[in-house]
């Protein structure tokens, strides 16, 4: 793959339809359904899982529920908090909602998993979160872990689905079982082309819930949508994915987050660029800043980084890829200096493997290395169809 010329502009997509033929339908999230899911909570002390992206189109699915008059007891919040607001990695305590008055129970941090106590006078648990499709991004892992203690207290657990923006293929190295943790706690590739309810489905239906208990999952699907559709989100869907650029760039960014370079963090456009101070001059460099969305650990902070530029992609890149882009992280390593120490802590528990580091320190090429997925994936993918509620990219 030739590189990338640098520059540009960002990616603007301007509508959330789907395209058929000459006919145009709006995607109706799940959320949007009420017709079908309140009889299920009529009745009923209702626990919340939500954040920033829990919208009926500009109202807040929380408040939404109010003046439906279901009887909401507790909030639980993911990484980044029920507003999305904190930055990576940030810990965030128990606290009260200033609007509602709600108790907002933390999920991340030391208390990823919510205890018997936090579940107590819930009768129904809603979980309604907009993912990105990418198995690091840690509402996978709360979504599974609030299922895993439902399930223990014979909770019912409702999901309002939502479209995966990066749901129209499947790729990247299967999680090695060595490698399960929060950031990843399945065997299943890095990009798995599923929404959040499918994705649901497959962990109770494969066992993968802690000693293979099953919850009682009810899913309220989209419609007009399906897995070759390009979906734009209304809402950035966490502090550092600000616009659809970075968040079609994530899956092929994110191994970056454990290498000497930076992607961005402290400027306006994290995930669409990649540097470092001793970066050849590139004729593009920029200057990473403290900022609260960028987390505490931000790499090179007021320091000037060169490097590569990535704004100038369109849609055209990412419907005709449909793939992560290894040629950047290469190609990384390759300017640096090719040298061990381009990889930090953690860099294998990031890809879900030791032979996607190894094979770029041998000097395999980008085909080769995509090419020793092929096996795992496909075995993925039989497993993944057994779950799936909309048509298929395939």
């Amino acid at each position: 793959m030739k590189a990338v010329q640098i520059s540009g502009i960002i990616l603007i997509l301007f509508s959330v339809i789907i395209h058929n033929g000459n006919s145009q339908k709006s995607i109706i999230c799940g959320a949007q359904r009420t017709d079908l899911y309140l009889p299920l909570l009529t009745g009923k002390n209702v626990g919340v899982v939500a954040n920033h992206t829990s919208l009926i189109e500009n109202t807040h699915l929380v408040d939404s529920l109010i003046s439906l008059n279901v009887e909401i007891v507790k909030i639980f919040s993911p990484e980044h908090g029920f507003r999305g607001t904190a930055g990576p990695g940030t810990e965030l305590e128990n606290e009260t909602d200033e609007k509602t008055g709600f108790p907002i129970i933390s999920l991340y941090g030391n208390h990823r998993r919510p205890t018997k106590d936090d579940l107590t006078g819930v009768d129904i648990i809603v979980f309604d979160i907009q993912d990105v499709g990418v198995r690091h991004y840690t509402y996978l892992s709360t979504m599974t872990y609030m299922m895993e203690a439902c399930a223990e207290d014979s909770i019912p657990f409702l999901i309002l689905d939502r479209p995966n923006p990066n749901g129209f293929y499947v790729d990247g190295p299967v999680n090695d079982p060595q490698y399960c943790s929060f950031i990843g706690l399945h065997e299943v590739p890095v990009v798995y082309g599923m929404t959040m309810a499918e994705y649901a489905h497959m962990v109770n239906g494969e066992g993968w819930l802690k000693n293979g208990i099953e919850c009682d999952l009810t899913s309220i699907k989209c419609e007009n949508w399906d897995h070759n559709s390009f979906y734009e989100l209304p809402v950035k869907p966490s502090p550092n994915l600000p616009n659809m650029l970075s968040i079609y760039l994530y899956p092929s960014m994110v191994f970056f987050a454990r290498t000497v370079m930076t992607v961005g963090w402290g400027t306006d456009f994290p995930f669409q660029v990649y540097g470092h101070p001793e970066y050849p001059e590139s004729g593009f460099s920029f200057t990473p800043e403290k900022r609260p969305e960028a987390g505490s650990n931000l790499k090179y902070s007021e320091t000037v980084c060169n490097g590569v530029d990535l704004r100038k992609l369109d849609i055209t890149f990412f419907r005709n890829n449909r793939g992560i882009v290894l040629y950047w992280l290469v190609d990384a390593y390759q300017q640096m200096g090719a040298e061990e120490d381009f990889f930090i802590d953690y860099f294998d528990s990031r890809a879900g493997t030791t032979t996607l580091r190894e094979q770029i320190i041998e000097g395999y090429d980008v085909h080769t290395i995509a090419a020793t997925w092929k096996d795992e994936l496909d075995a993925f993918k039989e497993i993944r169809k057994k779950y799936l509620l909309y048509r298929d990219f395939e």
